[in-house]
C-alpha cells in the first residue's frame, strides 16, 4: 500500500482529491506513543494511507513530531512505499516560491530528535546504508507524474534539514548554500532514515513557499507563504493524483 505523508497545509486528502473514497480512519497505538491517525482511502482501486505529519490543524511543530510512531504506524498497516510532501524555502535560483523539487540528497542539521529504532533502547544498534536517502524508483515515478500534469519540477537537489521551529538567519542560509543545499526545511529528518531502517522506500515531493532568509526582498512574510501554499498545494495534489492513476493502470 502506498502512503502519503502530508506536510504543512496538507492535513487531509478528503475534499482535496477527486473521486477519493474513504474506507476507514485508523488510530494506531505504537511502542513509541500515539495514537497515530491514518486515513485509509481508495482512488481508482488503489489503496492509500494518508498521515498528516503535523496532526489536524498543523498543531505539532516539526521538532515535536513523533516521527518514530508515525513511520512504525505506517509499517503496521502494510505500507510498502512512502511519498512525503514537504514545504521548503528555496535556496537555488530554480526554486522560487511555487516551484517544486524531488530532492536526491539531504544534509541533516537537526539535533535532539529521536532518529533511530536501533538506538540501544528498543533494539541493538544497527548501522544502515544511507548513501542515497531517497528511493530512485519512487523519485522517477514522481517525475513522470509531474510530467503528465505538465508541472515543471526540479529533479534532484539537496534538502538541508534544520531544527526549527524558527526560520533561519541570513547567515545560516549562506552557510547552507556553501554546503551545497538547494532548499531548506524542517521535516525530512529523521523521517527518511526511519523509513530506511524499516526498509520502506521513501521519496520527498517538496514545495517551495518562499525564498530562504536573506535571498528575497525584505523579511519573510507568512501571508505570502500561505498564499503560495494555497495554489501550490493544488498542484502538489495533482501530481499525487497522477502518480496514483499510473498505479491503477499497472
Amino acid at each position: 500500500m502506498l502512503a502519503v505523508i502530508g506536510g504543512s497545509g496538507l492535513g487531509s486528502l478528503r475534499g482535496e482529491v477527486r473521486a477519493l473514497e474513504m474506507e476507514t480512519i485508523e488510530a494506531i497505538r505504537t511502542p513509541y506513543g500515539g495514537p497515530v491517525q491514518v486515513d485509509i482511502c481508495r482512488l481508482k482501486n488503489v489503496r492509500i494511507a494518508f498521515l498528516p505529519r503535523h496532526a489536524a490543524g498543523d498543531r505539532v511543530p516539526a521538532h515535536k513530531v513523533n516521527y518514530k510512531a508515525n513511520i512504525w504506524a505506517l509499517q503496521s498497516l502494510g505500507v510498502d512505499r512512502i511519498i512525503a510532501t514537504n514545504t521548503v524555502g528555496g535556496i537555488s535560483e530554480d526554486l522560487p516560491p511555487g516551484a517544486m523539487a524531488i530532492p536526491e540528497q539531504l544534509i541533516d542539521y537537526t539535533w535532539g530528535r529521536e532518529s533511530s529504532y536501533f538506538d540501544g533502547a528498543d533494539q541493538e544498534p544497527r548501522h544502515i546504508d544511507f548513501t542515497w536517502p531517497y528511493d530512485l524508483s519512487l523519485r522517477e515515478a514522481l517525475r513522470d507524474a509531474a510530467a503528465r500534469v505538465e508541472k515543471p519540477i526540479k529533479f534532484g537537489g539537496v534538502y538541508g534539514v534544520l531544527q526549527g521551529p524558527r526560520l533561519e538567519t541570513a547567515a545560516e542560509i549562506l552557510r547552507l548554500r556553501r554546503d551545497g543545499c538547494d532548499m531548506v526545511g524542517m521535516t525530512s529528518m529523521p523521517e527518511a532514515v526511519l523509513a530506511r531502517e524499516l526498509e520502506i522506500p521513501y521519496a520527498c515531493l517538496a514545495l517551495s513557499v518562499n525564498w530562504a532568509a536573506g535571498l528575497g526582498d525584505g523579511v519573510i512574510d507568512m501571508k505570502d507563504i500561505k498564499r503560495v501554499h494555497g495554489f501550490g498545494t493544488v498542484e502538489l495534489i495533482g501530481i499525487i493524483e497522477a502518480l496514483i492513476e499510473s498505479e491503477a493502470l499497472k
